[in-house]
């Protein structure tokens, strides 16, 4: 039987103050507050920012004693619920044998061959732990393969923290302007962007970069076909980051989902339900540019310390039993349909659905919030997030997990309901003012510090 706690707590007696003692500590050791940019304060509400002690299925626990119903999950990484048994069984087991040897162990053969089976269009696989590694050596590779520099990325949000992506971004200082000239932009769903970068430099474009789906965008019928053929008829490798795709549209990801296969593919998150594991997988005659069995000048392909480190792959081994078991994509899709029809059916009835919705996939859902004039709006973000902390829900968006029972969704939606609520009587009042404590969150990626600067002076 489903059973989740019953959140008592209210704006009143909530208090975070346990929590804002060590985020300040945080700030003057960390920079950014957070080891994930994502993860920062500058992310929630002025002094709401929970700093969590443990969890269990979709409930956190944090050092002031408040419980939340989670969503986001470790940046979309938990997909089985936190604590979930099957694997920490898994990982207690392995890493009491050992965690890190001189030589490959067993285990790392038998996660290669569950990866390759889940994956029909890859041959080889390599592991490691961040996905940034997994995508940067992907252009490693295809600019090897094809002796071309240019690297052709979709207007997503986030590919790697390596120069070759952030030096297109707003957080570009540090990265020299002639490497981030050879990376270029294209639309997703818009063919002629894209073959506009490989008109401008026919020869020399090396790869393509790109989620095959967001929360946000469904590719259009036929568009991933085209690009797969353009790239064939250009001579560029396809790239799918399949970061979020993999484990959360379908266990083979997006490219098992619209059956469209790339060269390369790059994997993370999910993969060890919150455990530490990515993977660059792809077509045997361009990933043994980085092995033994090559004629060509050979590519460092990917060489970790810790990627084959025994308890991140016996969590893995672990997520895909559970997957061929069980069902999760199912479970965590039911609950967002849940969220997302409860969301548009109050803000309906209160007459706001012009200025809060619930965008995405069931499983990967996203909240848009608005201002008076219906614009996208960080001051109404901010107050919504607001609202929903004081009630005992934890988000950035409503992206759930197969532990996301119906009663953690009945509780979620009466908070909804109630920050729905103080939502309209901001949007009545004529703005913010009088609702929001504090100030507006602001964007992960951004130039400046402000307007979330943290003064860290004693």
């Amino acid at each position: 039987m489903e059973v989740a706690m019953p959140l008592t707590d209210n704006a009143v007696s909530r208090s975070f103050s346990r929590s804002n003692e060590l985020q300040a500590r945080l700030n003057k050791l960390v920079p950014g507050g957070a080891h994930t940019y994502a993860r920062g304060p500058d992310q929630y509400p002025d002094f709401m920012a929970p700093v969590l002690v443990r969890g269990k299925g979709a409930r956190v626990w944090d050092v002031d004693g408040n419980s939340f119903v989670e969503y986001g999950m470790g940046l979309r990484s938990v997909t089985l619920g936190h604590g979930y048994p099957p694997v920490v069984d898994a990982v207690c087991a392995a890493i009491s044998r050992g965690t890190n040897f001189s030589r490959p162990t067993e285990l790392e053969l038998h996660a290669a061959e569950d990866f390759l089976r889940i994956v029909p269009g890859a041959d080889m696989v390599k592991f490691a732990k961040n996905g940034s590694d997994a995508t940067t050596a992907a252009v490693r590779l295809a600019r090897a393969v094809t002796g071309r520099e240019l690297v052709a990325v979709c207007d997503q949000p986030f590919f790697s923290v390596d120069d070759w992506f952030i030096g297109t971004t707003a957080m570009n200082n540090g990265v020299p302007s002639d490497v981030a000239a050879k990376t270029r932009g294209f639309r997703f769903n818009d063919l002629d962007s894209l073959v506009s970068v490989f008109d401008e430099d026919p020869h020399r474009v090396a790869c393509v970069v790109m989620e095959a789906a967001t929360a946000t965008a469904e590719p259009t019928p036929g568009y991933l076909d085209a690009v797969r053929s353009l790239c064939d008829e250009r001579g560029a490798l396809l790239i799918f980051d399949e970061m979020i795709t993999g484990f959360r549209w379908s266990q083979g990801g997006a490219q098992t989902e619209y059956a469209v296969t790339p060269d390369l593919s790059c994997w993370g998150k999910a993969m060890g339900n919150g455990f530490p594991i990515s993977a660059l997988a792809g077509k045997r005659e361009y990933m043994e540019f980085g092995g033994l069995n090559t004629d060509h000048d050979r590519v460092f392909l990917l060489s970790t310390t810790h990627g084959p480190e025994c308890g991140a792959l016996a969590a893995f081994r672990a997520v895909v039993h559970a997957y061929a078991t069980e069902d999760p994509i199912s479970r965590m899709e039911q609950s967002g349909r849940r969220i997302a029809e409860g969301v548009g059916a109050a803000a309906a009835d209160m007459g706001i659905a012009d200025y809060v919705q619930v965008i995405g996939r069931p499983s990967c859902l996203i909240f848009v919030t608005r201002d008076l004039d219906r614009q996208p709006s960080q001051e109404f973000r901010t107050l919504f997030l607001q609202e929903l902390l004081s009630g005992g829900v934890l988000c950035q968006s409503f992206v759930t997990s197969a532990a996301h029972c119906s009663a953690d969704v009945d509780l979620t939606l009466e908070v909804i309901h109630r920050a729905l609520e103080i939502y309209r009587r901001a949007i009545e009042s004529g703005g913010v003012a009088g609702f929001l404590r504090g100030r507006p969150v602001a964007p992960a990626l951004r130039r400046y510090a402000a307007p979330r600067r943290i003064d860290t002076s004693d």
